[in-house]
């Protein structure tokens, strides 16, 4: 199984951002990350993986490990239901990011996905690692 560590960063909000991941795979380690200027956290955050997705073979079975909430609740629970309702919230707002929404969740068709939530600035070792290289990102 291939795992992911993704993070996402933002100086202001909205301002310069940053996303970064880390993907282990066959016990091979690959840092990815980018850069975006006038953006958001949360966009960051969505940003990390779709990047990481597209950087391994599809068909992988993965783990993607995330300190978002919002990420991680979004493509597991919220989504079902944003798509039911035309990409509408329950309070019948547009869904923000929705073209990241859709780009991810198209992507997660293609692998065997479980989805992990960590606590952020903990214990987890690369958790962290994930999380200072997405702010160091953010803030070149």
């Amino acid at each position: 199984m291939i795992k992911i560590y993704t993070d996402g960063s933002c100086i202001g909000n909205p301002g310069d951002g940053g996303w970064a991941a880390i993907i282990i795979e066959n016990g091979k380690k690959t840092q990815i990350k980018g850069h975006k200027k006038e953006t958001t956290n949360n966009q960051m955050e969505l940003l990390a993986p779709i990047k990481a997705l597209k950087k391994i073979p599809k068909g992988s079975k993965v783990q993607i490990f995330t300190d978002s909430k919002y990420v991680k609740t979004g493509i597991t629970e919220w989504i079902h239901n944003w798509k039911k309702n035309g990409w509408k919230t329950a309070s019948k707002k547009e869904v923000k990011n929705k073209e990241l929404w859709t780009e991810l969740d198209n992507l997660t068709n293609s692998y065997e996905i479980k989805w992990s939530w960590v606590k952020a600035h903990s214990t987890d070792k690369l958790n962290n690692e994930v999380d200072l290289l997405a702010r160091e990102t953010a803030a070149s």
